[in-house]
Formats: structure tokens, sequence, C-alpha cells
């Protein structure tokens, strides 16, 4: 073999990879060159001629190649360092492949071929020098956690404080949110931070309802069972109701209502087939005084046929009333067990109306919201709120948004206010004070305001009070002015006593897709925490308007205005691309008007909270949360054009019609083209807030992208949830609601990940506990995954104790 062949051949990889470094400067130069004719940085374009002019010097094999990359990394490292500082999952993705390619380069038989031509060694070392400091800079943020807060809570409980939740068995959740305050504290506390590592699975059941061929849209498991009457009732997507044996998963009863529907097969995408829960009624409860939640017995007889009922909301726009001892239908409700919710509503498209939440019971009544779909039309049911007989299901009074003052039960062949604002989200009650709490929607299409009418506005995105006897509004609070931004309040409000400098006083507490946690006395709506009007970015399209400013309130998890240097990716090509996306795209900061542009919304719609809502331990005084930071994006479209659009496949895929009004809108996540978040992590976080003074006292990133990534790595990068948590008096707080399919158990105390439990699909639920007839403490979630989020489907109810 000639020596002349043999260096030929020992030069082929630096070759090879100097075609491939030229590739990749003359991308990132493409790219850098529309970037920075954005605005945006001038780093990608200057990287990309670096590296292009490296791959260059390396397929002619000439020496300037080794300095000249080291210039490139050392250069990159600096203006990493600059834009984020040592934040890990920020700086390791703008170095990392720079790095890798480095140390290749300074490998003795990828430099001999080079060498050999006299190269100088000063490019050796400096690119060894460019090698290492951009090591020690990623090793030495591993050691930093930004956004991250650190506390610990010294107390076990506050003085004269006690939980004054509605009275109930201490092993019971008889409601959604445990209570009818929907506080989501358990008293129990068997299992306790000192023990709750040995938890083990107790039992597991399927329901059998998985996702099928003709679901008009996307299968949603949301459910929060009950433990009441000495059992588990469990509803599945499909409105199915399961009576369960709490302390095996034996199957006692099961209802199906043999959903009609409607030909919604023919408009897949237009609904979500879900059931966040049932709700339960016992006569017993108000039978005396002493029972009573309002303090007073009940004038109404107990029914003989039912005393005992479970109320399901299906997704064929029924209410129906089950014997809860035996999953009968109760004859004396409605009709024959069922009361038809598509009365006086108009017409709508097949899927569009529907309950997808538990109603509200009190001692007399039952009373249920509705969902409407967002963004099919102008023309779309009313959001009316009907308060039903608990027992004969006869209308008792009816609250529209639309058509405010008058809760007379609606004439027959009257209609409901079209297109009124709904409530599609659970309901809090307090019987002592006569009133229900209402998380109110907006007036659909979401994104376009101008056809609103002032009553719409007047109770749209904000707390509604109701008289429980009359329907008759007692005060109201709006958290949006004018929402753009499908803002609508979407967790279930938290009643609890709180601690004030003022005295103790009845709060009602609202977390809000915009980061704010609205508190506010329940008795008459007046600010407990401040709240203040700030201004906002302005500019609505033509036809629309924006308020000058929206409530913000002093207690709030709002992140920060997004920059250029928090877009995000796993290398420097996607996030270039993220970075010409954001810079296209119009964003003046929180509530920038939709646009024809495109416009960033962050918070996006899933919120900073959204259904899941907040848990609180009024005893401690504190709130458990789970806030998500994930940016949307959307994009009004002009009516002529629409229909010539990719169409509409889900309420956040395809074109939304808006039919009747002037544009359609494009909602999409804002994403790299790795289907990654271009926003930089973390995305989720666990949080705890001391309700005595306000103050954040810890704060932990959450969940891992071990079933959200192409490579399923348990990288602890903080992942949003969706779904509910729930505290016990022993100092817990559960959360199974993240993208990755885990229970977990954290110290109330500081935050720290106690226990977790892997699950067999997502559960974008919120987990509940309860005791068994065996005296044992269990913890128990549904995990069925999620349509919208695409987390592994399924069909499990698993419930959790400690080793006997």
């Amino acid at each position: 073999m000639s020596t002349e062949g043999a260096l030929s051949r020992s030069r082929l990889l630096p070759s090879l990879l100097g075609i491939l470094l030229l590739l990749m400067g003359l991308a990132l130069l493409a790219g850098g060159v529309k970037l920075s004719t954005l605005g945006g940085s001038w780093y990608y374009l200057l990287a990309g001629i670096g590296l292009a002019l490296t791959g260059v010097l390396l397929i002619m094999a000439r020496r300037a190649a080794l300095g000249l990359y080291a210039l490139v990394l050392f250069a990159s490292t600096v203006w990493a360092l600059w834009e984020v500082g040592l934040d890990w999952w920020q700086l390791v993705p703008r170095l990392a492949m720079l790095f890798a390619l480095g140390i290749v380069m300074l490998l003795p038989w990828f430099r001999r071929p080079l060498l050999t031509t006299g190269a100088s060694p000063m490019g050796t070392r400096a690119l060894g020098a460019a090698v290492v400091i951009a090591g020690i800079a990623a090793l030495a943020s591993q050691f930093t956690n930004p956004g991250e807060i650190k506390g610990q809570l010294d107390r076990d409980s506050v003085p004269g404080m006690t939980n004054t939740a509605p009275a109930m068995p201490d092993g019971d959740w008889n409601s959604y949110g445990r209570s009818a305050h929907g506080d989501r504290y358990s008293p129990l506390a068997q299992i306790t931070p000192e023990n709750v590592g040995k938890l083990k699975e107790a039992w597991s059941y399927r329901t059998g309802d998985l996702p099928g061929p003709n679901d008009p849209g996307e299968t949603t498991a949301e459910n929060t069972p009950l433990k009441v009457n000495g059992m588990l009732y469990v509803c599945t997507p499909h409105s199915q109701v399961i009576a369960l044996e709490p302390e095996t998963g034996k199957e006692i009863w099961r209802f199906d209502p043999k959903l009609s529907t409607q030909k919604a097969e023919n408009f897949k995408g237009w609904a979500h087939m879900t059931c966040r829960g049932v709700t339960y009624h016992d006569d017993a409860v108000y039978a005396s005084a002493e029972q009573s939640p309002t303090g007073t017995a009940s004038n109404t007889p107990a029914s003989t046929v039912c005393p005992r009922r479970i109320f399901l909301p299906t997704a064929d726009t029924r209410l129906i009333a089950l014997n809860a001892d035996t999953g009968k239908m109760c004859e004396d409700f409605g009709d024959k067990g069922q009361v038809d919710l598509t009365a006086n509503i108009g017409g709508f498209t097949a899927g569009g109306y529907y309950s997808t939440s538990p109603p509200a019971v009190t001692q007399n009544l039952v009373v249920i919201g509705g969902h409407v779909t967002d963004n099919v039309s102008t023309d779309e049911p009313s959001g009316v709120i009907r308060a039903y007989d608990v027992h004969t299901g006869k209308l008792v009074w009816n609250w529209d948004s639309g058509n405010p003052d008058d809760t007379t039960p609606i004439a027959e062949g009257q209609t409901y206010t079209r297109n009124s604002p709904n409530m599609w989200s659970m309901f809090s009650v307090d019987e002592k004070l006569g009133m229900l709490y209402l998380p109110m929607g907006n007036q659909t299409p979401d994104q376009f305001g101008g056809f609103r009418t002032p009553e719409s506005e007047k109770y749209a995105a904000g707390l509604t009070a109701l008289d429980i006897a009359t329907g008759k509004v007692r005060w109201y609070f709006q958290f949006t002015h004018h929402d753009l931004w499908d803002m609508d309040v979407g967790g279930q409000p938290t009643l609890m006593d709180m601690k004030t400098a003022d005295g103790v006083k009845p709060a009602v507490l609202a977390s809000t897709k915009q980061g704010s946690i609205y508190v506010l006395d329940r008795s008459n709506g007046q600010p407990i925490v401040p709240i203040k009007e700030v201004p906002v970015p302005q500019g609505a399209v033509e036809g629309d308007f924006t308020s000058p400013t929206q409530p913000m309130s002093d207690l709030n998890f709002v992140p920060p205005v997004l920059k250029e240097r928090d877009m995000w990716g796993v290398t420097p090509f996607d996030q270039m691309l993220c970075r010409i996306d954001f810079k296209s795209l119009r964003y003046d900061g929180m509530f920038t008007p939709p646009s024809l542009q495109g416009s960033i919304v962050y918070p996006g719609n899933f919120g900073v909270f959204d259904w899941g809502g907040i848990s609180v331990d009024p005893v401690r005084q504190i709130a458990f949360v789970n806030p998500s930071y994930m940016a949307f994006k959307s994009k009004l479209v002009p009516a002529a054009e629409v229909a010539g659009g990719p169409g509409r496949k889900s309420e956040t895929e395809g074109v939304q019609p808006n039919k009747g009004a002037p544009y359609g809108v494009i909602l999409e996540a804002l994403l790299s083209p790795m289907g990654l978040p271009c926003q930089a992590p973390a995305w989720g976080y666990v949080a705890a807030v001391d309700l005595t003074n306000n103050k954040t006292l810890w704060k932990h990133k959450n969940g891992t992208v071990r079933d959200s990534s192409p490579v399923p790595i348990p990288l602890s990068m903080g992942v949003p949830s969706l779904g509910g948590t729930f505290t016990t008096a022993s100092g817990l707080a559960f959360l199974s609601g993240t993208l990755d399919q885990y229970l977990r158990a954290y110290d109330v105390k500081n935050g720290k990940q106690l226990w977790e439990g892997r699950l067999p699909a997502g559960a974008q639920t919120t987990p509940m506990t309860y005791t068994g007839k065996d005296g044992k403490q269990y913890v128990l979630v549904v995990a069925g995954g999620h349509g919208s989020l695409g987390t592994k489907q399924g069909d499990y109810v698993i419930a959790y104790k400690l080793p006997d």
C-alpha cells in the first residue's frame, strides 16, 4: 500500500465530518439570515458561517480547521452563558452538539492526517481549551435550579383554624372535590410522610370502556370517583357508572346509559367523550338539623323509591338519577329517571352540547351546567344553568347569563338566549350562606368578541354567586375583561375559612388559566387578597376591541414575559426554528390580542391552572398547586379563506370555523419541529402557598419526559399536568396528572417527592383517598389517558394502601 493511498484513506473521516459541518453551517446560515431579518439574534448566522468554513477547511485537510472550530465553540459558550447563564436545560442543548464534535476533532486518529501537513499545535490547544470551558460550564449548570423556590413550612396547624367543610365521615369522599366546598382535603392520617414510601398496589380494576371507532371525538378519562354509601362510584368516558367494593375493587353493579351518538360520528373532532364525575344525594343527611349542612332539617319528604341517589350527566345530553344502592334508574325523577337537557336550548351540532362535569346537589335541588363546543359558530346553545327538584326532576329555576334577571322556569316552546356564556366546570356550594359558585366561561367564538352582548360580557370569564333557592345573582367578579384568549375559569372554586390580618374570613379561591389565584370573600365577592388592574397590550383586529387593563391578583403564578432567548430545542436547529416562529408572530406579553399575523398566547388556553383547580389544607392554612406553562399560538383567518383551510380536526387542530364571525382561527401549541415545546423547560411544577401571608413557600419542577419524548428516558425536566391534587391531615399531597404515567406523593412542608407509583396509562385525573371497612386508608386513581394530550389510553382504576 502506498503512503499516498494510506493518507487518502485516513483523511476520509475528516472529510466526512467536513461535509457534515458544511451542511450544518449552511442550514444555520440560511435560518440565521431569516432570523436576523426578523430582528432576532445574529448568532446563528455567524455560527453558520464559522461551521461552514470549518467544514471546507476539513475537506481540504487544512490545519486552520481546529483553530476556527475552537473559536466557534468558545464564542458559542460565551453567547450561551450570556443568554441563559448556568441553566442546565437551556445551556446544554445550545452546546452539546458542538461540544461532542469538538471531542471528536481532538482525537489523535482524527487529527493525525491534518498534522502530517505540518499543522501547528496551537489549534489543538485552542480547541482543547474551548472544549474544557464548555464542559466546565455544563457541569456547573447541574447545580443550579432556575425557577425553583426552596422553603420549609414550620407548623402543623394555625391556632384556631379547623376544617369547616360540610361534615362527613373522615373515610368518605362524597363529592367531586371531597366536599361541596371543593377543598380536596382529607382528614385521614394513616398514610404519613414517614410511611408513604411503603405504598403498594392493593387492587386494580378495568372498566372495559376504551376508545371506540365511532367515538365522535377524543376520549378523555378525567374521572374522580366518589366513596360514599359503602361503595366507590366510578364514571367512564362513555357515561357508564360502576359501583365497586372499596376494599377489593370487585364490581357491585354497573349502569350503561346506552348513549345515543346523535349522529355525532359524522362530526369527528367536535366533542370530547369524558365524565369528570357523578354526584351523590342522601335524604338522610338532611333529615335532621344535626346532619344537615344548613343546620336545619328538610321539609321535603324523603323518597321511598331512591332515598340515596347518584346523578349522572351523559354525553348525549341527559341528566339521569340512579338508585345508589342498586344502579337502577329512579323512576320518580323526570321521565322515568332522566331529564332531557336539550329542552329549550335550540338546535346544535351533534356532540356540540352536553355536560362533562358533575352537577351540584343541595338539600332540594340538583343543579347542572353544560359544555358548549368552542369556535363552531356564533349561534350555539345557551350556557344556561338549570336547577331541578332533587326528587321529581321538575325545573325549579334557570339562570341564563344572557337574560340574568329572569330565573322563572322557562315556558314551553321558548328558547334560552343563544350563545350566552356557559359553565362547563364544577360548582362549589355553601348551603349555610345559601350560595352556588359558578366558574364561568365566555361567549363563543373565543378569539373574536365583536358581536358579544353587554350581558354576556358582564358575567363571562369570572366567578358568579347565585342564590340557591332562586337562582338570582348575589354577586359576581370578572377575572378577564373581554376575553379573547379562552381564559374561561376552569377549576372548581375552593371554599375555606381563611385567617387574615383582619380576622377569619369565609373565602373562595378561584384558580385561573392566566395564573392568578383570586381570593374573595365568598359572602359578598370583595377581594381578600388585593387585585390590581394592570395595563395590557392593545390593538385588536377590525371589528373588535380590547380592554385597556386586566385584573391580576397579588397571589399569582403568572410566568415572566417570554423573550427570544427563552426559545428552546434539543439541537441548535430546532432552537433556531422556534426563534424564527417566535419572531414571526405577534407577542407583546400576556393578553397579546389575536391577529391575522398570528399571536402567541402565553399562558396558553390549557392555562397555568385548568379544570383540576387547587387543593388546600385548612388546618395548616396552605394551598397545594400544580402550575403548568405551555405557550400556544392563535391566528385569525378571514371567513372567506376558512372553507379552503385544512378544516377542523379537534378543538386544538385545524381551522376552527367560527361560522357567522368575520374570522375563523387556527389554534395550536407553540412546538418545535420535533414536537417539543418551543419555550424552555420547566413546563410544570408543584408548589405550596402560605395563605396567612400569600407567599410561595416552595416551588419545584415536577415530572419527567419519559412518556412524551422519542427516547423513554426519565429526565426530570418538569412537565405539564392536567388534573387536580388533594392533601391530607398527615401532611401529604398527591398528584397524578403529569404527562408521564405516575401517581406521586409529596411532603406539603417542603415539596419533597416521597413516593411514586408507575401507572399503566396516563392519569389526567384528580386522585382521591378513603378508608375501607378494613380500617385501611386507600389512595385511588383512574388511569385512562387523555385524547387531547396524547397520553397512553386505558381503562384502569387502581387503589394503593400500606402493607398489612
